[in-house]
């Protein structure tokens, strides 16, 4: 089918909230302006935090909201092969490892190294520590054993052979980026270090999973928040890597809650559904988020 075509991506951690439905409102008028196409996307690969009963919930939001998307709706937790697929890609290019390193080696590893130099540790764009190569050259013969021990581990993109085989990248932005930078933006995926690509008990990260996806659907225009604008530079290394098409972005501005943070699921951000109980309707819901 012709025409653009967008897409709304929960994960079912819990209720919407305002911020999700700005971004799903958005979605809406873009596609209802170009004629295109809204299609859902349950983001539910992370089986430890995700939960059947906020499928549902997800969905009644979208219909209470006056938001309508095409059916059926895709569940990444029915598309495991597609991952599995890419993963094996990268693997054959020899751009992943498996890495052993437990939260507290690392940041213990990474304590050291700033005891010993003096010098702060890079962090990554959303401020997290870059992750310090720990087991990056851990012998092949040694890491196939603990991994087929059951040896719990994630397995993470060499960022600098990933970059270099890519070549210099950028995206389209048609919204703008929390520091207002839009157009034609270089993308730089070293920034973030050796990201995971799948863990032992998820078969892709976000980022993986994301770019399959939105491949599969044909996505042309990716509309969300601001707060995964600097992420866009490794989705946009993945599909290079992986030959994907590339969708334009449009990232919006943030809905604060009052202490100045964005919303989300993990703070208790206040929910639709709190919102409707209270005796909230979709035109509030509206006004509340600036439309």
């Amino acid at each position: 089918m012709d025409g653009p075509v967008y897409r709304f991506a929960p994960s079912p951690n819990g209720d919407l909230h305002p911020g999700h439905a700005l971004s799903a409102f958005l979605n809406q008028e873009a596609a209802h302006r170009t004629g295109g196409r809204l299609l859902v996307r349950i983001e539910d690969i992370d089986g430890e935090r995700s939960r059947p009963v906020f499928v549902q919930r997800i969905l009644d939001d979208l219909d209470w909201l006056g938001v309508p998307y095409e059916r059926p709706v895709r569940r990444q937790s029915e598309h495991l092969a597609a991952y599995r697929a890419a993963l094996d890609r990268l693997n054959a290019l020899g751009l992943t490892y498996p890495s052993f390193a437990s939260r507290a080696a690392v940041k213990a590893a990474i304590a050291e190294a700033e005891a010993r130099t003096g010098v702060p540790w890079p962090r990554d764009p959303d401020g997290a520590p870059v992750y310090p190569g720990l087991d990056r050259d851990l012998d092949p013969a040694v890491a196939a054993g603990r991994m087929a021990a059951g040896e719990p581990h994630a397995l993470r993109l060499r960022m600098d052979r990933a970059a270099m085989l890519a070549g210099p990248l950028a995206w389209t932005e048609l919204g703008a980026g929390p520091d207002g930078r839009t157009g034609r933006i270089p993308a730089d995926p070293r920034a973030w270090g050796d990201v995971v690509v799948a863990r032992k008990d998820a078969p892709a990260s976000y980022h993986l999973a994301v770019v399959v996806d939105d491949a599969d659907q044909g996505v042309t225009e990716v509309i969300r928040g601001q707060d995964l604008f600097f992420a866009t530079a490794v989705q946009r290394l993945l599909q290079a890597l992986l030959g994907l098409p590339e969708p334009v972005y449009r990232h919006h501005r943030l809905i604060l809650g009052d202490d100045g943070r964005k919303l989300s699921k993990s703070a208790g951000s206040t929910s639709l559904r709190a919102l409707r109980d209270a005796g909230a309707s979709p035109a509030d819901i509206r006004r509340m988020v600036g439309l």
